[in-house]
Formats: C-alpha cells, sequence, structure tokens
C-alpha cells in the first residue's frame, strides 16, 4: 500500500490530538510553526549547545516542569532543549495576547509537549490554562510574571509538597516575588533570571528596545522621526528603548520616580520632566515600570490629538484603561491592534494592543539572538534548582555567577568573538592587597 505526505500529516495529528493533552488554537498550524521555530533556532547557538549536553546528560529526568511563558518561536525551543534534557515538559502563556499559535501546535504535534495557549484568550480561558499545567503537579515552575507562582500560592498550596523550586524571567514577576520573600510568604526558592547580567543587561536594554519600536511601528505604520517619544521608566528596558527611539530620530523625553535614573537619562541627552508635562508634547507614549496607571485619565485628557499610547511592562496595569473608558466620549477599533477613545475636548488617544505589552501583542516578541542568553540561562538554572533546591531557603536567589559567566562565554564563542585572558601576574595584582602603588 502507498502513502503520499498528507497521509503521515494526517496520522500526526491524530495522535497529536488524542495522546497528548493541548488547548491551542489550530494543531494543523503545526507545519508552519516548525518553520518559525527551526527559523529563530538558527539565532540561538548557546541553547542549541546547552541541548546537546541535556541530550547525554539527561539531567533533568523525571522531572515535571511546568513553563508559563510567552508561547513564541524562541520559547518553543527552550521547551525542546528541556524536553531533551529529560523533563515532562508542559507549557501556558504567560499572557493573553502573546502566543503564537502555529509554534504552540509545532511542540503539540511535532514534540509532544502538552501546550494550553492560544493568543486572544479571555481571562478566564488564561487562568484555566495556568491550572491545566498546574494539573500536572510540577517539581519547578518556570514563570514570566509569576503568575503560576501566585496561583499555587493563593489556590493550590497542595502542590507546594512536591515543588523543588522555580525560576522567574522577568523584572516585573522578581518584584512579585521579592514582595512575597519580604512578607514571610514565598513557599520555596526560585531563582530570578532576570538578575543574570547575560538577560537584563541585554534581553532588556537590547530586545526591549528593539521589539517595543517593532510593535508599535506595525500597529500603526506612523513615522517615528521627529515626533515627540516619551518613554516612562529608565530602568533596562526604558534606556533600551530610549536608545532607540532616538537612533530612528525621535526627540526622547523620559519620565521617573527614580532620581539616580533620571539624573542617567539627562547625562545621556534625553529630556526629563515629569508625565503631566510629557502629556502635553508626546506624539508617542510608552511605558515600562512594572508599576500600575503610570498614566491615568488626567493624562489622557491632556494629550495631543492623534497621540499614541502603548505598554511594554509585563501587565496591562501600567495604563489606566478603565479609567479612560469611563471618561472617554467615544471609542472604536480602527486598526487590527489600535483602539482609538475620543476624550472630550474631541482629541483622539491610540492604545495599542489592549495595553498589553506591546512588543508581543502587535509583534513577534524580542529577536532570536538575546532570547537565547535568556533561555539558555532559564535551562541552566533549571538544572541548578533540582541539583540544588532542596538544600534552599524559601527565597529568591540570583543565578550563579559561574552559570552567567558560561552563558556568556558560549555566547561569545558562537559569535566568533575573542577575548583576552589574565596573566598570573594580572590574576596576583587582583587579588592582593599588598600590592600597591
Amino acid at each position: 500500500m502507498r502513502y503520499n505526505a498528507s497521509d503521515f500529516e494526517e496520522d500526526l495529528l491524530t495522535v497529536a490530538m488524542t495522546m497528548t493533552q493541548n488547548d491551542v488554537k489550530d494543531l494543523a498550524l503545526a507545519d508552519r510553526g516548525k518553520l518559525r521555530v527551526e527559523y529563530a533556532a538558527h539565532e540561538m547557538p548557546v541553547l542549541a549547545l546547552i541541548r546537546e549536553r541535556f541530550e547525554k546528560e539527561k539531567p533533568l529526568k523525571g522531572i515535571r516542569l511546568a513553563a508559563c511563558l510567552h508561547v513564541t518561536s524562541e520559547t518553543a525551543n527552550l521547551a525542546i532543549t528541556l524536553k531533551a534534557g529529560g523533563a515532562d515538559v508542559y507549557v501556558c502563556a504567560s499572557n493573553p495576547l502573546s502566543t503564537q499559535d502555529d509554534s504552540a501546535a509545532h511542540l503539540v504535534v511535532h514534540h509532544d509537549i502538552p501546550v494550553f495557549a492560544i493568543k486572544g484568550e479571555d481571562n478566564d480561558t488564561y487562568y484555566k490554562h495556568i491550572n491545566a499545567v498546574l494539573d500536572a503537579k510540577p517539581h519547578i515552575t518556570m514563570d514570566d510574571g509569576a503568575d503560576t507562582v501566585g496561583v499555587i500560592h493563593k489556590e493550590r498550596t497542595d502542590l507546594v509538597e512536591n515543588i523543588i523550586g522555580g525560576t522567574e524571567e522577568t523584572t516585573t514577576g522578581v518584584i512579585r516575588l521579592r514582595s512575597m520573600e519580604r512578607e514571610g510568604v514565598l513557599l520555596y526558592p526560585i531563582v530570578a533570571v532576570n538578575d543574570a547580567d547575560t538577560k537584563h543587561l541585554f534581553d532588556n536594554r537590547y530586545g526591549t528596545g528593539q521589539s517595543t519600536i517593532d510593535g508599535m511601528i506595525r500597529a500603526t505604520n506612523r513615522l517615528v522621526a521627529g515626533k515627540v517619544f516619551v518613554v516612562a521608566g529608565y530602568g533596562w528596558c526604558g534606556r533600551g528603548l530610549a536608545m532607540r527611539a532616538r537612533g530612528m530620530g525621535a526627540d526622547v523625553v523620559v519620565t521617573e520616580v527614580d532620581a539616580t535614573k533620571a539624573i542617567e537619562a539627562s547625562l545621556d541627552g534625553f529630556r526629563v520632566m515629569p508625565m503631566a508635562e510629557a502629556v502635553k508634547i508626546g506624539d508617542f507614549f510608552c511605558t515600562l515600570t512594572g508599576d500600575i496607571h503610570v498614566i491615568r485619565p488626567e493624562h489622557f485628557v491632556a494629550m495631543k490629538d492623534g497621540a499614541i499610547v502603548a505598554n511594554s511592562g509585563h501587565f496591562d496595569v501600567e495604563l489606566d484603561l478603565p479609567g479612560l473608558a469611563k471618561v472617554c466620549t467615544a471609542r472604536r477599533q480602527v486598526r487590527e491592534f489600535v483602539e482609538e477613545f475620543t476624550v472630550p475636548s474631541g482629541n483622539r488617544i491610540y492604545v495599542l494592543g489592549e495595553g498589553r505589552l506591546v512588543n508581543l501583542a502587535a509583534a513577534e516578541g524580542h529577536p532570536s539572538a538575546v532570547m537565547d542568553m535568556s533561555f539558555a540561562n532559564q535551562a541552566l538554572a533549571s538544572e541548578w534548582m533540582v541539583a540544588n533546591g532542596k538544600s534552599l531557603e524559601r527565597k529568591v536567589y540570583s543565578p550563579p555567577e559561574h552559570l552567567d559567566k558560561e552563558v556568556a562565554r558560549l555566547k561569545l564563542h558562537a559569535m566568533g568573538v575573542r577575548i583576552d585572558v589574565l596573566t598570573p601576574e594580572q590574576e596576583e595584582y587582583l587579588n592582593s592587597w599588598q600590592l600597591g602603588t
């Protein structure tokens, strides 16, 4: 009996639907997702090297791992790496608008990884999906925003007895977790992957900087050059966006609440002022603070006609959209990911991506090359947690320095970049207090 390729594709889909738990948009997207994931892998050589070692050593053998991350082609490569290390991986989305449906289908069909994520899912479905991965009774949680940790601590504390520890990807999640640690309510140890230099110095600055601009331009098709671009928050993400906006010809204004960061922004050549002043002159606005209601109704109503407002922080609370909805006189969807709000003055304000992180809501997230380092840190942190978690306290830990340095070393090797090595004399000088002038 002869078969053609479509027969095998149909068989594969049937197996995926009957054998692998999932709630994705359409399993028929799997082949398209495969191409997307392979394309991303080309720019992720560090993760590939870790995967090769994981396949031989199986450091995660027998571990159930619940990963609540943005389900993108880069995340798919991480999930494949974790499975190569022996883990049973369960994946859900860490944001309702960040899923790439074809990448999700690819993981289910071609890698037998349970995925629960649909781009545009409502809030109830979002938490249903989180609970679906928690139903696996994970030993390790892997978060981007600490939502699985939050659900476990609020609703599913019965799972804690099985949990060795967790990892956290982003600044916002680390803030939440350190708050839990201070209040004495954190029930298991967490590695703050965001603390790694090879994560926040590159992912946050270069990844967020480029991908946020990408999302805002894709959504609006508006010219940035010659416009006033307001960046709220001058952490590593804000630095990156300000840098990229200036590179595209914008007049960049920074708003801050931290005096030291405000000085830095000023010395970096940006205008610094309160949001109440910036709203009168801004053409583009983007929040990257990790805080709530950075742009409020009193700010929206003072904006110029045609102002474009976005958020690139993890949660959708940085823009007070319920407050805007109350004061506006009309609202309508004018483009995909662009909603127009008319305020009492008659001015029109354009909000992007429902106020969710615009780089994933309206674009594809960070470039693979920077996620290579971030997800290499995630993979190594998971391995370290499995090996050490039972001896750790219920605290938030920074990644061990040797793991961070190993990621940097592997990245330089992949880039073909060589650096100097200290001579014995230099080593002695740096380690001695007796050698002075």
